[in-house]
This record gives C-alpha cells, structure tokens and sequence, in this order.
C-alpha cells in the first residue's frame, strides 16, 4: 500500500512544471512574463484540481488525507457508466448540492483560462473536446485508486462547468470586440 500526500502530490507538480518551463526558457533562451503568467493559471487549475478530485474532501484532526494506492484492493476498478445514478445518492441534501455544485465549479476557470493560454484551441470543437478530454483524463487517473470513483456524472458535471467557463470567455471576447469596434 502507498499513501500520497497532497503536499507530495504538489511538490511533485510543482517539480514538473519548474523543469519543463525551464526546458522552455532554455531552449527559447528568453522568459516571456506574460505568458509565464497565463501559464501560472493553468497551473493554479491543475492543482486545485487534483486537490479536489484525488483527495477526499472532508480532513482528519484538520489534515487532508492521502490518497491511497492498493494494488490488492485495485480491481475491481469502481465506475459507474449509468448517468444520474449517483448525483443524488446522498443522505444529505447538503452534500449532494456540494457535489453538483463543486464538481461544475473547478472546471469553470479552466474553461475560461484554456482558449486564451492554448493558441492551438481555435475552433469551438478543439475548445470542447480539450475540456471533455481534460475531465475524462481525471477520471481514468482515479482508477487505480480504491478509494475513488470513476463516474459518468463527474464527467458531465465538469464538462458543464467547463463550458460555462468557455461560455464565460466567449462573451467577454464578444463584448470586447463590440467595444473596441465602437472606439474605431
């Protein structure tokens, strides 16, 4: 059995992301401030992610509890295929409303951060099917963990929030065109 903290998860990001933007400066030879900064978004993303969707929610004596690794309690893999079966099966109210609402919520930043940092996502399509893979990509990653669900409903959740995100983009995009077309 293997125990990973969150703050072993963030060191090992955070180690990651400083050696491959460090390949980049090298290789670039120049650090471009500007675009650091929208990456440090994309960053800030990630790790809220995977504090929410590898880790439980609730903590032990105020700690965040690790996310454990159990090759004898892997299989079977724990996913559910059937939409709607889990999103209300909840004793209370209030932790199915946390669900919902979380679950949409940490992929509207992403949504809204992604089509402005990646130049490469310039149709509608490639925006949706980055967000969709993205939240897919989270849920194969909980597979090997015991204590995680792969769930159809987290997918959907995610991908709504993601596309309020994008939404979310596309208007200000919008708005901002329709003000600088009247300034000319």
């Amino acid at each position: 059995m293997i125990k990973i903290s969150y703050t072993a998860m963030i060191i090992a990001i955070s180690a990651i992301w400083l050696l491959v933007r460090a390949a980049v400066w090298a290789k670039n030879k120049q650090l471009n401030w500007k675009r650091e900064l929208q990456l440090l978004f994309v960053y800030i993303c990630l790790i809220v992610v995977a504090r929410f969707t590898f880790f439980p929610f609730s903590k032990v004596n105020g700690a965040i509890q690790p996310l454990v690794f159990d090759s004898a309690n892997m299989i079977p893999f724990r996913i559910n295929f059937i939409p709607f079966v889990n999103l209300f099966d909840y004793t209370q109210r209030s932790d199915a409303i946390l669900n919902f609402v979380g679950n949409t919520a940490m992929f509207i930043p992403i949504g809204v951060i992604w089509p402005i940092v990646y130049r490469n996502l310039d149709t509608h399509i490639k925006v949706i099917a980055a967000g969709i893979g993205f939240s897919l990509f989270i849920e194969v990653l909980q597979l090997p963990f015991f204590d995680r669900v792969t769930d159809i409903d987290d997918l959907i959740l995610n991908s709504v929030g993601f596309l309020i995100g994008y939404g979310v983009y596309l208007l200000v995009k919008l708005i901002a065109k329709k003000k600088s077309g009247l300034q000319n």
